[in-house]
């Protein structure tokens, strides 16, 4: 009761393929593959930009403002 069989796997393969047809199977499976590697090359950018510029600091800046209240209160 605990795994299924190949032949199991193998129904349940012929079931998807009837249900959604092979055309949209290809379909979902192009973008999939096109997804992960658009994944794979901005990870692989973001290393590549991290590696040369280790030391690279973020500038700091302080701006003064002077706060004004502008309620008005009525009498």
């Amino acid at each position: 009761m605990g795994s299924f069989s190949i032949w199991h796997w193998l129904v349940v393969l012929l079931i998807v393929v009837l249900v959604f047809g092979t055309k949209k199977l290809r379909n979902l499976g192009s973008d999939l593959g096109g997804a992960v590697k658009g994944f794979k090359e901005g990870i692989k950018s973001a290393d590549e930009e991290e590696i040369a510029s280790p030391n690279k600091q973020t500038e700091s800046r302080i701006i003064d403002v002077d706060a004004k209240d502008t309620t008005q209160t009525k009498s």
